[in-house]
């Protein structure tokens, strides 16, 4: 069998489509007209031998086909585009300064700096990790040139990195009761957790006391694991000597939960743009 080659101009002018939802706005956005974009799918899906999209007169949706082609072309297109930015632009410098709430990747950051550095040794990093209500502030008297933070911190304009559900944690020994009154430690007002859980928690008529008021997420992890009481937080930030709390407690339902990168799109910074496209590159891989 002949191998089957996946052309990169193909594979945006589809995802361009399918996130648009139209061959004409597809179009608009990566320069072709509405014929040239049709010319691109048909050709895609004779390649591949399959029907990507289901098309009426009216409507315009992925197959299941398609499905499964969107997630592969959006993680081919993510490490073409950190591979092309990485050889052209091989000579970024200066210093960056980046803000990064402290409950992001913390068991991976580490790892994901160090290969940053290695790759791009010409950019000093300059690395603050915080809650999101310490940053925007420094973010926005300039200095800190990126943040990277919980969708609520910040109204201004931004983009989501990823997205993680939350979760309510308890220590590793601690036993709760479903009649007992539940003891929470959370981060102070207005953080977004706090609120979650005691608006959730209200509903559902169940009785609580904030018991611990921690400064940072690390604070709250070690108040958990010591059996302080329980707490949301992002999937990602549960670590040894935490657990899901049991489901026989019969806790409120948790949102997903978002997290946005914020930059100044006015500012053009090389070193901050070959971070981004990096980080992103990075992530997709994760998932």
């Amino acid at each position: 069998m002949m191998p089957i080659d996946l052309d990169i101009d193909m594979l945006r002018c589809f995802k361009e489509v399918a996130e648009t939802g139209s061959f004409t706005k597809a179009g608009n956005n990566i320069g072709l007209t509405q014929s040239g974009v049709s010319v691109k799918i048909r050709r895609l899906e004779e390649r591949l031998d399959t029907q990507i999209f289901n098309r009426t007169s009216k409507s315009l949706s992925l197959t299941l086909e398609g499905e499964i082609l969107l997630d592969y072309a959006g993680r081919i297109l993510s490490v073409h585009n950190e591979a092309v930015s990485r050889l052209t632009k091989p000579k970024a410098s200066g210093t960056l300064r980046i803000g990064l709430i402290d409950y992001f990747l913390p068991e991976l950051l580490p790892k994901l700096l160090t290969k940053f550095r290695k790759q791009y040794p010409n950019i000093h990093l300059e690395v603050r990790t915080d809650v999101g209500i310490n940053l925007i502030p420094l973010f926005e008297k300039g200095e800190l040139d990126l943040v990277v933070t919980g969708k609520d911190a910040y109204q201004g304009s931004c983009r989501v990195l990823m997205q993680e559900p939350l979760i309510w944690v308890i220590g590793k020994d601690t036993e709760v009761s479903l009649h007992d009154v539940l003891h929470l430690v959370l981060l102070p007002s207005p953080c977004v957790f706090r609120k979650i859980a005691t608006e959730g928690l209200e509903r559902a008529n169940r009785k609580w006391e904030v018991l611990y008021t921690g400064s940072s997420i690390a604070n709250i992890q070690t108040a958990v694991q010591a059996g302080m009481g329980l707490s949301i937080l992002p999937q990602g930030a549960l670590k040894e000597g935490l657990r899901k709390a049991p489901s026989h407690l019969e806790l409120p339902e948790l949102p997903m939960y978002s997290i946005v990168l914020i930059k100044d799109e006015q500012k053009s910074n090389d070193a901050r743009d070959v971070f981004i496209s990096y980080l992103e590159a990075e992530l997709n891989n994760l998932q």
